[in-house]
């Protein structure tokens, strides 16, 4: 295949601000009219657009919104949005968040003008609400074998010289799957691909050894569709994880890039082009701080990319307890920003009550909601959740345990905090977006 493109500034290091195709891209949610789709919004708000309703800055609580309604503080957004910027460039990193954790347009719009370099995807369809929303630099942080999705990035890289991709390879059949159908598509520019480095045995995506690795470059190099870039690797699946193991995960993807750059794989590339040296998702980012700093020099500038996604929103459990902040507390600690709450339906007896959020609303795939607050459904007050537990959730109920010092009543407001950042935004299409006095400023939009 005849490759002819101008591959020059496809890895630049500088950040990506959240330009004026992605700022039209965005503002046009907001015209997006309010209706039935779109849980616990206000009924009386029915017909409005999303940015008419905005601009009434209700009340979450006296508003009109039915629950449970999930929310989004204002505050915390911005403050760890802040905080990962400043970590990132603090330690030498450039930025890829995971936008799987949140499918959010407006929230990779912040990302990018916190300094993002471009945002990480998982699979082809979030690739491709990536691209309405203008993103121009994304990470498949996976295979992509799948003839359909490679016919349309074939296209889509065509169309559009300003549109940087790059995805793992792991396996010489899926070096050879990629370049049957990028031939089949016609295609002119190859795709940019790193070799990922599995975890480890029992791990999960990724090759195994080093002698693996190196195969997989050599069919990489064999095509005219695909071109190497770097390595990359996901250091949270490295099994029985402990800091020194993942550090020394992270130090043979290291080794890797280096081993690869001293056989003159990376020759093809430019000379002004940067070798990718990828990982780092949201449980042991600092590890990744710490071993980065040691990558040799090489015969390319190297792009030190950084994966993290669910710093966003944070949470009330699973990162609350995994986040590196915990570890490296003079840098900073992030603040969870979802709550959902839900109204008291029914309380059978003084040890157990039951709330109108279930399954459907809450995450729940590793850990249960948390209560947190109580608001009084008749005077609006607000007191601790002191002797109330989440101890199971059915479709559409979460079933509480209640001790002597609870109260509670039917009517009353539970607040909760979520376990999961991924699985919360994917059961809310618009969610409010919540000052600290309960001023509902705008609404996030997904696309899960």
């Amino acid at each position: 295949m005849s490759v002819a493109y101008d591959a020059t500034t496809i890895f630049e290091e500088a950040p990506l601000a959240a330009d004026d195709a992605i700022s039209t891209a965005v503002r046009k949610l907001a015209d997006e009219r309010v209706d039935h789709r779109f849980k616990a919004l206000p009924p009386d708000a029915e017909g409005l657009t999303v940015g008419a309703l905005a601009a009434e800055r209700r009340s979450l609580f006296t508003g009109g919104f039915t629950t449970p309604v999930l929310a989004l503080s204002a505050e915390s957004i911005e403050h760890n949005l802040a905080l990962l910027e400043t970590y990132t460039r603090s330690h030498g990193l450039t930025f890829a968040p995971h936008g799987k954790t949140s499918m959010a347009p407006q929230l990779f719009a912040r990302q990018l003008e916190h300094g993002a370099w471009g945002i990480t995807a998982a699979v082809p369809h979030q690739v491709r609400v990536y691209r309405a929303y203008g993103i121009r630099r994304i990470f498949l942080a996976n295979e992509l074998v799948d003839p359909a999705a490679l016919h349309w990035l074939a296209r889509e890289l065509d169309a559009d010289p300003d549109f940087h991709f790059l995805c793992y390879v792991d396996s010489v059949d899926g070096v050879a799957l990629m370049d049957v159908a990028l031939r089949a598509a016609g295609a002119s520019r190859p795709v940019d691909v790193v070799v990922e480095l599995g975890a480890g045995e029992g791990a999960r995506t990724g090759a195994r050894t080093e002698a693996d690795c190196a195969a997989v470059a050599d069919a990489v190099a064999a095509t005219g569709t695909l071109r190497l870039v770097g390595v990359a690797g996901y250091e949270g699946e490295v099994p029985d994880a402990t800091a020194d193991r993942v550090r020394t995960w992270l130090r043979r993807l290291v080794a890797l890039a280096a081993d690869f750059d001293a056989a003159g794989r990376f020759d093809a590339l430019p000379p002004e082009e940067t070798i990718v040296i990828s990982a780092g998702g949201s449980a042991w980012f600092d590890a990744v701080a710490e071993v980065f700093p040691e990558i040799p020099d090489l015969s390319h500038p190297v792009l030190k990319l950084l994966r993290s996604g669910a710093y966003i929103s944070h949470d009330d459990g699973h990162y609350r307890h995994l986040t590196p902040f915990n570890r490296v507390p003079e840098e900073g600690a992030l603040q969870p920003s979802f709550r959902l709450w839900a109204q008291v339906v029914s309380r059978p007896s003084s040890e157990q009550a039951f709330v109108n959020a279930g399954k459907r609303d809450a995450a729940y795939d590793l850990d249960l909601p948390v209560a947190q607050v109580v608001r009084s459904g008749r005077d609006g007050t607000e007191r601790p959740a002191t002797g109330i537990t989440v101890t199971g959730l059915s479709d559409q109920h979460g079933w509480l345990s209640t001790t002597a010092e609870a109260e509670l009543e039917v009517g009353d407001w539970v607040g909760m905090g979520l376990s999961h950042p991924c699985t919360s935004f994917d059961k809310w299409q618009l969610i409010p977006l919540v000052r600290a006095d309960g001023t509902v400023t705008d609404y996030i939009r997904t696309f899960f």
